[in-house]
């Protein structure tokens, strides 16, 4: 990443922490304080900016506070070892070789912060912070597919669509083989606009409670990665 990137970087994530110190909202406090983190410093993303993919999940979990990325617990790690598979068509043999998914794709979340539990914030928590979350997906990431992760992280679309549209699409039996072509809007910290058209390619959440799909996620992953050429 070159210095200039890197700068407008930290000054967005200088942003996010004043706005999360602005007033208080519900955040896993212990889980930062167990392994000495500030949980107003937000983990916003891990992965290359410059890549063509966006995994796009609903918030951190445990081990996302501990490791300081996105999408690195136990449903993370999922879609991580399906995106090596598909990237190199063997299974992954080490952290490293998970980790190394990082050099192709984009991995953040509704929100940069881990709720108390496993609930998901409220919608007032989203708003409060989709003006980073936009600036990070539309000024700072060169891509165009964003592959979501659950209800909650499609639905985090749902303001630059209509309603209905977002409702009729999520309703369909191929949902999770179809693609919504949508154009998300940012605000840079100087009042200039910005527009990026992107792709959703929705996908069930990989979590053990979702009983419906769990075991199908690793084809329903691979069916979307061969939609690419890596």
């Amino acid at each position: 990443m070159i210095k200039g990137v890197m700068s407008e970087i930290k000054t967005l994530l200088d942003e996010i922490r004043q706005e999360a110190e602005r007033e208080p909202f519900p955040i896993d406090v212990p889980i930062y304080q167990a392994v000495g983190k500030n949980p107003n410093e937000a983990i916003l993303y891990a992965g290359n900016l410059d890549s063509k993919i966006c995994f796009f999940g609903r918030d951190l979990g445990r081990d996302e506070v501990a490791q300081g990325q996105p999408l690195i617990g136990s449903a993370g790690t999922i879609v991580r070892k399906g995106f090596y598979q598909g990237m190199y068509h063997q299974a992954p043999a080490s952290p490293e070789d998970l980790q190394s998914i990082c050099d192709r794709a984009l991995l953040t979340n509704t929100v940069p912060y881990k709720p108390p539990g496993n609930k998901a914030y409220s919608i007032k928590v989203k708003e409060r912070f989709r003006p980073f979350i936009e600036q990070l997906l539309v000024i700072h990431w060169q891509g165009t597919q964003i592959i979501t992760l659950g209800t909650e992280a499609f639905k985090w679309f749902t303001a630059y669509e209509n309603k209905t549209n977002i409702e009729e699409f999520w309703k369909r039996g191929d949902r999770y083989e179809a693609q919504l072509s949508i154009t998300l809007n940012a605000t840079d910290s100087e009042g200039n606009q910005h527009q990026r058209q992107v792709s959703l390619l929705p996908l069930p959440h990989p979590s053990p409670l979702n009983k419906r799909y769990y075991a199908k996620f690793p084809h329903l992953l691979q069916q979307r990665l061969n939609e690419f050429e890596f």
